[in-house]
């Protein structure tokens, strides 16, 4: 069987397959399964993380700050209400044993960590040593990365396009990027995440506005750009075991680079531009198969991919990785 284009045919009881080869996708029709008496999720707006049991962690704008799934899509609750409105960004890690769940507060202006039960563990409040801001509302953080030592960088990807360096005890450190378009500099710098596939450890930065990625250091210095098949980039997930990187694109699909950021495939492609990064899109107009506003994914244990889109309502969508056939 043949991968399905995201325009093509496919009755409601045919597989909707996306991709092609090691990326091949079922799109998994009305996969989150709500509890009674909710009759929407509400505002998807900020990104999602797995954990090690593949239990689904999907934020909102609403009072449930996070969402919780199984596999399956079966509603396992919500936590974290006193952080609701705006959890943004968000970054699974474990440490000694136990998981957590780091993210940029929209709402607070902050960077927290997170049990797996929306307990915080600490704040992190804007960078007033920068010297870059008169006061906290001028900072709307958006992404964090955790480094290997437990220091963190957190962006401020919807006010300077500044990012900022913590050590791992939440002091600051120093501040680099800022706004701009040539490399180095950003217009949105929306999303982040620790890129490990390589000799040295790097910062992959979606740079939103200016329609690519950065490779930076860990010192925070400029290595390198990629402006080759992107729209409006908003993260950056990569693959444990072949080290692929999967890009939500707000423009209306999902992209997938190789660990040598070639192509490998786009999946779910909108082909109607008026939908495409369209927070107002209601459900007589969505399509299986095809993406509004992607904001944040992530990858499972077993290859599946979780793509949440900025929609009004709330859409969440499973990709069910599909095994290329023996040959």
């Amino acid at each position: 069987m043949t991968a399905a284009s995201a325009s093509a045919p496919v009755s409601a009881e045919q597989p909707l397959l996306l991709g092609s080869g090691r990326h091949t996708y079922e799109w998994v029709r009305n996969w989150a399964k709500l509890p009674a008496g909710m009759a929407e999720l509400g505002s998807t707006h900020g990104g999602i993380v797995v954990d090690a049991k593949n239990r689904v962690y999907v934020t909102t704008d609403t009072a449930n700050a996070l969402c919780i799934f199984d596999q399956d899509g079966n509603w396992q609750g919500a936590v974290g209400q006193e952080l609701g409105g705006g959890l943004h960004g968000l970054v699974l890690r474990e440490e000694a044993g136990t998981e957590y769940i780091y993210a940029a507060h929209l709402g607070g202006r902050t960077a927290v960590k997170l049990t797996l039960d929306g307990k915080v563990v600490w704040r992190v409040p804007y960078p007033k040593e920068s010297g870059i801001y008169q006061n906290e509302g001028q900072y709307a953080p958006t992404g964090i990365a955790v480094l290997p030592d437990g220091a963190i960088v957190v962006a401020d990807g919807y006010s300077t396009s500044w990012l900022h360096l913590f050590d791992k005890e939440q002091k600051y450190v120093k501040s680099f990027g800022g706004g701009g378009t040539e490399p180095g500099k950003f217009q949105t710098c929306h999303g982040l995440c620790l890129d490990t596939r390589y000799d040295k450890p790097l910062l992959l930065i979606a740079d939103r506005a200016n329609h690519r990625l950065q490779h930076f250091d860990l010192d925070g210095s400029f290595v390198k750009l990629f402006d080759q098949e992107l729209r409006l980039p908003c993260f950056t997930t990569i693959e444990h075991g072949n080290g692929d990187v999967a890009v939500p694109d707000l423009q209306g699909r999902v992209t997938i680079f190789d660990r040598d950021m070639k192509l490998v495939c786009h999946l779910g492609d909108n082909e109607d531009p008026g939908l495409r990064s369209n927070f107002d899109v209601r459900r007589d107009r969505l399509k299986d198969g095809q993406f509004t506003s992607p904001h944040g994914l992530a990858w499972d244990r077993d290859g599946n991919l979780y793509v949440q889109d900025w929609n009004v309502l709330g859409r969440i969508t499973k990709l069910k990785r599909v095994k290329p056939a023996a040959k």
